[in-house]
């Protein structure tokens, strides 16, 4: 039902979207709810069909050129190592191929975005790949705690001037006031840098629970890289959030950017 009344802009051809929720930390219990919601999104508005999958043969050179995006769903940490569990039963002749294997799709990736695919992320998608610079220059920061639990209620703003943009235009201008954990970032988090589309209103949310100077926490985003698109949501924590019309049509246009379908 909360995808009832939800349009899509017509793809230019037919659109793959990989789904990918591999956790070497904390994970998600809200992943598989995720996971449902992306793949009914792409069925009911024609959009793109989801691949939902932790393969990392996804990401060899070759074999990611299937797909039109890349979503990082609710990932988190060193995502293309092996965990720490195989790594202590691994030989060093193991490792020492896990490692290239790692530096290979790590390779690969980035040169599928900044060639001109999408990329999209989604909550902990920020929570990733510490150890790799261009990563967090590629989504535009990393996690730096959540000030704001799961059950704290939250006010989230459209960016001042943002009202008409096509990820917003839904929203009318109005707030999205909810319970959700909402994240904090640290550096290379540069909103001078950074397509912001919401962040948390300072007139209605506790903002003394952050930590920035700045008072400034943005919850989603869009930026180049490269020739590529990435779009970035910190919403995505609770179960709720994949039911909510209004957040699940803003993750439409903003997966439709990423994809190349939608122009702002």
């Amino acid at each position: 039902k909360a995808l009832e009344g939800i349009k899509a802009e017509k793809p230019a051809k037919a659109r793959k979207l990989l789904v990918f929720s591999v956790t070497r930390g904390y994970r998600h219990g809200s992943i598989p709810t995720g996971h449902i919601a992306l793949r009914l999104m792409g069925e009911k508005t024609g959009a793109f069909e989801v691949v939902a999958s932790d393969d990392l043969a996804n990401f060899e050179p070759g074999k990611i050129d299937q797909f039109d995006a890349i979503c990082f769903l609710n990932t988190t940490m060193e995502v293309f190592s092996p965990s720490k569990g195989e790594l202590k039963k691994m030989s060093d002749a193991d490792k020492k191929a896990a490692a290239e294997k790692e530096a290979r799709l790590k390779k690969s990736l980035m040169q599928f975005i900044k060639g001109g695919k999408g990329f999209v992320g989604i909550h902990a998608a920020t929570d990733t790949f510490y150890k790799w610079k261009e990563y967090g220059d590629m989504i535009g920061g990393y996690f730096n705690g959540h000030p704001w639990g799961a059950g704290t209620p939250v006010s989230v703003k459209v960016e001042d001037g943002q009202e008409k943009h096509a990820c917003c235009a839904h929203l009318d201008g109005n707030n999205l006031d909810f319970k959700e954990e909402i994240y904090q970032f640290k550096a290379p988090y540069d909103p001078k840098k950074l397509h912001i589309l919401l962040r948390l209103d300072p007139e209605k949310t506790d903002l003394s629970k952050g930590k920035r100077a700045d008072k400034d926490y943005g919850v989603s985003w869009i930026k180049p890289h490269g020739q590529g698109r990435v779009f970035y949501c910190s919403l995505g924590h609770n179960h709720h959030i994949y039911s909510n019309p209004k957040v699940l049509e803003h993750y439409l246009k903003g997966i439709q950017w990423a994809l190349g379908d939608l122009k702002v």
